[in-house]
């Protein structure tokens, strides 16, 4: 398989000593990731004991330095790539694009959750700070000299002062995300006014059940800003508890299991993903065939998103709740009944999911998308971005899928 990499190979044109070449480097980051082995320093220990990475570096030793910075220098042009390795599945005869399943999985920031700041602490150490400035101030007029007993006071106040700084950029930046949410949540709520005053309308009287809470304002007392990686969020986990994470997202072609889109968001949950996914999808060159139906949890439903994948034309695929364990017989053997006429987005889905080839198909979803999470987890061992920022853990999650869609073309084409 030959890679257009003139892209990265333009940028190493210029003076100084001969560098790396990048289809080595490329070579190098792409076996490694998909052995499991993703730390800089791992990388180049393996160019010293692994025969696969001395074939591919030809005996050279490329130092962790030179390994990580040519990662986060290139982590753009990845995307190109990832395109290009689909292409090469297609002309293959192995990929074509139909239908795909959508989901997100939570991998951990590399940030610890202890190191953040709540707004709730925030305000309160910002209190208590301010009185511990004053006091010093206080301290500094009423005692001779710059110091009392073994504290110099004008140090201290410094500390303090920074300290004081640093907590206003956080209520700063938890306002800011708080302001986001609020608009967010507003638009919902208001959506689901309108489609409950639809329904009413149509019915001819009130609905029954509680009627759509009004979101609050402002910054809840549990928001919180990381100082490692600012950009990472508190998210629950599957298992229980909570994680500094990103939620990092997967389209997955259900034929082959080839990861066919991706993209990070911070988002805890996946009702904002639709959009950013469909963006991906519809970025890739039409010689690789069109999206005919997703299969999606209950996680992304709303009747935007089922609009969003119609207006695509792409057949939704939603789950409008939790499905239920150990179903009863006559449960199982319900049929989906006539077909609603003149249904809305929503109601047709709902329909479409109770017949025989909707179960059928809905039930791919289980053992494509989510074994993809799985092998990148527990196979190739990946559960903790090493790259910090936004922009950063969205090249590096680009790369795993590369590794992950390398992995598959050897099953597909053996």
């Amino acid at each position: 398989m030959q890679l257009d990499t003139s892209e990265i190979e333009g940028a190493y044109k210029g003076g100084g000593s001969p560098p790396y070449p990048p289809k080595m480097m490329l070579a190098l980051l792409f076996y490694c990731y998909a052995k499991g082995i993703f730390a800089s320093r791992q990388i180049e220990k393996a160019t010293y004991e692994l025969i696969p990475v001395l074939y591919i570096t030809g005996g050279t030793h490329p130092d962790h330095d030179s390994i990580n910075t040519f990662r986060k220098r290139f982590l753009v042009e990845l995307k190109s790539l990832f395109v290009q390795i689909l292409e090469y599945a297609c002309t293959l005869g192995i990929f074509k694009l139909g239908d795909i399943s959508i989901d997100g999985t939570k991998i951990q920031a590399n940030a610890s959750k202890h190191k953040a700041m709540s707004w709730e602490y925030a305000n309160k150490l910002s209190v208590q700070l301010q009185a511990e400035v004053e006091a010093l101030l206080h301290k500094s007029q009423t005692e001779a000299g710059e110091k009392f007993g073994d504290i110099d006071i004008p140090q201290e106040l410094q500390r303090r002062q920074e300290r004081l700084e640093k907590i206003a950029q956080v209520k700063a930046e938890i306002e800011a995300r708080a302001q986001a949410r609020y608009e967010r949540e507003k638009a919902e709520y208001e959506a689901k006014l309108r489609e409950r005053a639809t329904k009413e309308k149509v019915r001819g009287r009130k609905l029954g059940g509680k009627e759509p809470k009004t979101p609050e304002a402002g910054p809840k007392a549990k928001d919180q800003v990381n100082f490692t990686d600012e950009e990472s969020r508190i998210m629950p986990t599957s298992g229980g508890g909570f994680e500094q994470a990103y939620n990092a997202h997967a389209s997955v072609d259900m034929d082959t299991m080839l990861i066919v889109g991706n993209h990070i968001s911070q988002n805890p949950n996946d009702k904002q993903e639709v959009k950013p996914a469909l963006t991906q999808l519809n970025q890739l060159p039409e010689t690789l065939g069109q999206v005919k139906r997703a299969a999606l949890d209950s996680g992304f439903f709303s009747e935007d998103n089922a609009q969003r994948l119609v207006e695509n034309e792409i057949e939704p695929y939603i789950a409008c709740g939790r499905q239920s364990h150990n179903l009863t017989l006559e449960e199982r053997l319900a049929t989906a009944g006539a077909p609603p006429e003149n249904p809305d987005v929503v109601t047709a889905m709902k329909y479409r999911l109770k017949t025989e080839v909707g179960k059928q198909f809905y039930a791919q979803r289980k053992s494509t998308v989510e074994p993809v999470f799985g092998i990148i987890k527990e196979v190739m061992g990946f559960r903790r971005f090493l790259l910090r920022g936004l922009n950063a853990v969205t090249g590096e999650w680009t790369l795993v899928c590369i590794a992950f869609n390398l992995k598959r073309l050897c099953t597909l084409s053996a």
